[in-house]
């Protein structure tokens, strides 16, 4: 993939990874974009977005070092907790990986369509979020992420699973799980983010032996480290914005953008203009 592309797709994956958007979603909708304006077919999108999900990943670590540290401290209790949360998106992710063959796990984490579909199911999370939260709010604001129980955790890690299809929000459904679960807002925003290192970071690691094993990426190893600057530097300042946002409980406002972006990527691609 050329530098132009790499840049374009990094912008994207900043901006989306932590909106409650979908970013594989974009990324797929993005590249399918690029190709019919005639770029040459990609195919090495999964790599790609590997290092671009590890650039927005090292946005995390940074913005939350302050809660990482205490999580070596004086919330050690809450390691057990996360490791729970992180067992269902890892079933699902070694699943997709080893069971099923390369060319069926491209059409199922590559499709234009699905993405398209999807987009309304995450701006129903969203909503459902939204009332989660109103509702924690009338009852005293929520609970500590800290107080969160193994069988809500593995509830919230269930929401991360699911959005291992494109289209669907991981921030959206996590922190809409969280609330679900009771948490305040910040709790929720600060416990997604949290569940989302290991997921991230795990997914990295397998295709990142994939790429060892075969020798080549397709793409220069300049190219994916620029890729990489640019979805940290975007990725920071969406998940500033992201957080700011959900403590106003605005977190639904995000699912008026998703529903015309789902009915005009269903109209493109069924060819119904």
């Amino acid at each position: 993939m050329g530098l132009l592309e790499i840049l374009i797709l990094a912008v994207v994956q900043g901006l989306t990874e932590f909106l409650p958007v979908s970013s594989s979603g974009h990324l797929v909708v993005a590249n399918a974009l690029l190709e019919s304006l005639g770029r040459p077919p990609t195919k090495d999108l999964v790599e790609v977005s590997i290092a671009l999900h590890l650039g927005t990943l090292a946005s995390v670590l940074v913005y939350y070092r302050r809660e990482i540290a205490r999580l070596m401290g004086a919330d050690r209790r809450v390691l057990p907790v996360l490791v729970v949360g992180t067992i269902p998106a890892a079933i699902v992710g070694v699943g997709i990986k080893k069971g099923l063959s390369d060319a069926a796990g491209d059409a199922l984490l590559e499709n234009v369509l699905l993405s398209g579909c999807m987009f309304f199911v995450t701006a129903a999370i969203l909503w459902y979020g939204a009332r989660s939260s109103a509702r924690n709010e009338a009852r005293g604001g929520g609970i500590a992420y800290q107080q969160l129980g193994w069988r809500r955790a593995l509830a919230i890690g269930t929401a991360q699973a699911f959005a291992i299809l494109p289209g669907v929000s991981r921030s959206g459904s996590t922190i809409a799980a969280g609330l679900a679960a009771g948490l305040s807002r910040e709790a929720a925003s600060t416990f997604a983010f949290l569940l989302a290192i290991p997921a991230i970071l795990g997914a990295g690691v397998l295709e990142g032996l994939d790429i060892f094993q075969d020798g080549s990426t397709g793409t220069s190893l300049p190219n994916l480290a620029l890729g990489f600057a640019a979805a940290f530097v975007v990725g920071w300042g969406a998940l500033a914005l992201l957080i700011r946002w959900v403590k106003r409980g605005r977190l639904a406002v995000f699912a008026w953008y998703l529903v015309p972006l789902g009915v005009a990527v269903l109209v493109w691609r069924l060819g119904l203009l």
